[in-house]
């Protein structure tokens, strides 16, 4: 077994330099994915970005493989190293070369494949396989490759228009229900002023009686017992008396006499005479 190692690793040491690298792998990466929904008559494009080139003078071949989930991948185009489009089996129609398109964006690091007026039929996967191929004493050689895919769906127009009919009639239950909440709310709200109302209303009548019912004591002149006996008067509001307005009459003045009379005499005052102190002698 040591042997047989030892000769192995002096084998990959004689190797030439191409031997060695072709086992190396390309970055390929394909967008949009891991999964893309168009609608049916839309035009679909796929790019296949490519890096880590082993050979900057190397060339590429980008091939596009279709497969469907219950069939096997089947070569649709190839772009050769000499950037000539290649279709193949049935995608070499007239009818599918007018709808397939690989172009390359960028020299060897993108490429787009379109499919054009998307039908039901095109829904399935697409992968992207690249190799790097440069020339070596003479001869075409693969340095190294890579690949990657992406699942397409298409939505029939139908279907679509299910979808979106479900969709706005689910929008619209919602907006229902929505609706139905919103008047519950505005009904308890209303019943709630009601119930607030009516109770600030009680309050003011029954404030109104207890304010007028109010009780009166009067003393009435004792009896022949001596007791002294209160009456009370009723619980039954009372009424205002109604007071009787009296005519104020309007007073006269008096009537100024036209000539003030005169004294036609005048009469001296009388003079009173002194009395005399008697003093009483007592014997």
């Amino acid at each position: 077994m040591r042997l047989l190692a030892l000769a192995a690793a002096l084998l990959l040491a004689r190797a030439p330099a191409p031997a060695r690298e072709v086992c190396g792998a390309l970055n390929v990466t394909v967008s949009p994915g891991p999964v893309v929904d168009y609608l049916e008559g839309d035009n679909a494009t796929l790019l296949c970005h490519v890096s880590q080139k082993r050979r900057k003078d190397s060339l590429l071949a980008v091939r596009w493989f279709f497969a469907r989930p219950d069939a096997q991948e089947a070569l649709m185009v190839k772009m050769t190293k000499l950037r000539v489009v290649q279709y193949y089996g049935n995608f070499s129609r007239s009818a599918y070369r007018q709808r397939l398109r690989l172009m390359e964006e960028r020299r060897g690091a993108l490429y787009t494949l379109s499919v054009l007026t998307l039908r039901p039929a095109d829904q399935g996967h697409y992968v992207c396989k690249v190799q790097e191929i440069s020339k070596h004493r003479n001869k075409w050689t693969a340095w190294s490759n890579g690949s990657s895919e992406t699942e397409m769906r298409v939505i029939s127009l139908k279907a679509s228009e299910d979808s979106s009919f479900e969709k706005k009639k689910e929008t619209w239950a919602f907006f229902e229900d929505l609706y139905v909440y919103a008047m519950l709310v505005c009904c308890v709200g209303i019943l709630s002023v009601l119930l607030f109302t009516l109770t600030i209303i009680w309050q003011s009548v029954f404030n109104k009686r207890k304010s007028r019912a109010r009780q009166y004591l009067v003393k009435s002149p004792q009896n022949s017992s001596g007791e002294t006996v209160t009456s009370m008067t009723s619980l039954a509001p009372l009424q205002p008396k109604k007071s009787k307005r009296r005519k104020e009459k309007a007073e006269v003045p008096p009537a100024v006499p036209a000539k003030v009379p005169i004294a036609a005499t005048f009469h001296k005052p009388k003079l009173l005479k002194p009395q005399r102190k008697v003093t009483l002698v007592s014997n």
